[in-house]
């Protein structure tokens, strides 16, 4: 399937010309493997992978007594893989390189040979995991992988056109007409039910049949459950309630995470290893609170409020519904026709948070509950900043409305108190693309273009 982050890869080959490696991190199961073997292939004369999750004894000897002389090292991996090598015109591909520290180790000495070029795939939580008595080569860089956006979905799906036409509305900032803008919200509940897991839009593409995609959702729900077992050590207790908890979290009304939800008593610190193992994991998006909306939102970080979404919405769904209330219930065929009654929020802003993520920007909100002044509270569901900085007006609030009844409160008093800070405002909703009174009322399908 096409996804975007293969031009990324093609930028870091055409800058670097093998002055690095290039790392590809993401969670399990989001194609990391499939995309670097399509660009291998299309990019480059001749490639070896190396998948070492099923490697022969014969390549680990290699790096485990070979190394110190890269001429018979490349003419063994050569025949080993029955593959030709060519100077600079190969690319030698690493992948799930973190159940092999040695390999990534060797990356140091094998940049500077320079003869080839080099790509890395892994998940970030397992590559630190085994980093145990090895160099970290500082000769990497690194590009985040992310389940597909619904840019990607639509190609996917054989919309590539439509999905232009909403480009160019977005950019114009003109509204669709009510039937392709009903045509791309049948389209956007499509992506929310299957998510952007390729294994389960790949069989969403063949069949139409959203039991075998939530089977396939399930598996990866599981994998990720023994990820937490094999790789997380005294914290996997913690992180398992933690993951466990993120239904329920997004189902009220402030969607925050609660250490009191997980342990009677418990506070942030108690659960901080927990919660950093669970980031790196990517396998959710973690969104904090900013004490100010200023250019700097990171360094105004207040790491005891977080959200924690869910990093691919399919995943949400299937971890909020079992599998006897998708089947009796027909779960799947009334989120599809906008039918059922329950907490859309919880799966509308997840997927905002997501395709948020996937065009780069941090996760930010804010929040102030105070007691004394009525105008300062307020709650918005996401701060992102303006790709190009100015001296003022750099931070775009975004609020997330799932159904056709909603006030815009908080939003106008953010824009109040902080009118120096902000730019272009905006509502993502179920609604065309409108202006009204200084706000952009966007449709949910276009979040991934702000």
């Amino acid at each position: 399937m096409k996804r975007k982050i293969y031009n990324q890869i093609l930028r870091w080959k055409q800058i670097w010309d093998g002055r690095t490696a290039l790392l590809v991190d993401g969670a399990r199961r989001i194609g990391k493997s499939w995309i670097v073997e399509e660009f291998a292939r299309n990019e480059y004369k001749s490639y070896i992978l190396i998948d070492f999750n099923n490697v022969a004894d014969g390549i680990i000897e290699l790096f485990e007594h070979h190394l110190t002389d890269l001429d018979d090292f490349f003419n063994r991996l050569s025949i080993l893989s029955g593959v030709q090598l060519h100077k600079r015109a190969s690319v030698i591909i690493f992948d799930e390189v973190q159940v092999f520290p040695k390999a990534r180790a060797a990356i140091k000495y094998l940049v500077k040979d320079g003869r080839y070029d080099y790509i890395e795939t892994g998940s970030l939580v397992s590559i630190n995991h085994n980093v145990k008595d090895i160099v970290i080569p500082s000769e990497e860089t690194r590009i985040d992988m992310f389940p597909m956006d619904m840019e990607e979905f639509m190609w996917a799906v054989d919309k590539g056109m439509l999905w232009d036409f909403v480009r160019d509305c977005f950019n114009k900032r003109k509204p669709l007409g009510q039937s392709l803008h009903r045509q791309m919200m049948e389209l956007l509940r499509t992506y929310l039910l299957v998510g952007g897991m390729p294994q389960a839009v790949a069989e969403y593409v063949e069949k139409k049949d959203f039991r075998r995609v939530d089977a396939i959702k399930r598996n990866i729900l599981a994998l990720y459950r023994n990820d937490i077992s094999k790789y997380a050590g005294r914290q996997a207790p913690a992180v398992t309630r933690i993951f466990d908890n993120i239904p329920s979290a997004l189902q009220k009304h402030e969607k925050r995470f609660r250490p009191v939800q997980i342990r009677k008593g418990a506070r942030m610190r108690d659960f901080a290893d927990a919660m950093f193992w669970l980031d790196e994991s990517r396998v959710a998006n973690f969104c904090y609170a900013a004490t100010e909306p200023s250019v700097a939102l990171s360094l105004n970080r207040d790491d005891a409020k977080v959200k924690l979404y869910m990093g691919d919405t399919g995943l949400l769904v299937s971890m909020s519904f079992s599998e006897a209330q998708l089947e009796i219930g027909g779960v799947y065929e009334k989120i599809l026709r906008g039918k059922l009654e329950f907490n859309k929020g919880m799966l509308t802003e997840n997927l905002v948070a997501q395709l948020l993520r996937a065009a780069g920007h941090p996760l930010y909100f804010y929040s102030c509950a105070s007691r004394e002044n009525k105008d300062d509270r307020m709650e918005v569901d996401f701060l992102i900043r303006k790709e190009a900085v100015t001296s003022r007006h750099n931070i775009l609030p975004v609020e997330v409305k799932s159904s056709s009844r909603f006030t815009v409160t908080s939003l106008e008093k953010f824009k109040r108190k902080f009118t120096s800070y902000i730019g272009e405002s905006y509502v993502m909703h179920i609604g065309d693309l409108e202006i009204k009174d200084g706000t952009v009322f966007l449709p949910l399908y276009m979040a991934g273009l702000m």
